[in-house]
């Protein structure tokens, strides 16, 4: 059987990513540098950096947002694309740019008590405050 190719792009299209195998369950991300990047959260999934194939790579622009990781988006039009921590094998990617079918639902929501005061969330799924 041969492992499925999730595709997707940026809003511009000047960067287009291509994820092979299975995508992981991905989490609603709601600290506060997630907020800032994205305008809410983030929602990403975590995947083998060996599975990531990018095309126009040469548009994304990497943030250090910390000692701990970086953050890549396309330097046309912004749009959020990558959380890198740079200590593991994997990277996390965000759901927005994958074309449908993602064939994945979120696990739950990460980093709640840095949450935006403008919503609740009542999806039912898990919550970890860190």
């Amino acid at each position: 059987m041969q492992d499925k190719i999730y595709r997707g792009s940026c809003l511009c299209g000047a960067v287009r990513v291509s994820v092979t195998g299975k995508l992981a369950r991905p989490d609603a991300c709601h600290c506060s540098q997630c907020r800032k990047q994205t305008g809410h959260y983030l929602a990403s999934t975590d995947v083998l950096e060996s599975a990531v194939t990018v095309t126009g790579e040469e548009n994304v622009r990497w943030y250090r947002s910390s000692e701990k990781a970086r953050r890549g988006f396309c330097a046309t039009c912004g749009s959020t694309l990558f959380w890198d921590a740079r200590t593991q094998d994997t990277i996390a990617v965000a759901m927005g740019l994958f074309d449908r079918p993602t064939d994945t639902t979120l696990w739950g929501h990460i980093f709640t008590e840095d949450k935006g005061d403008y919503y609740e969330i009542a999806d039912g799924l898990l919550q970890r405050d860190q």
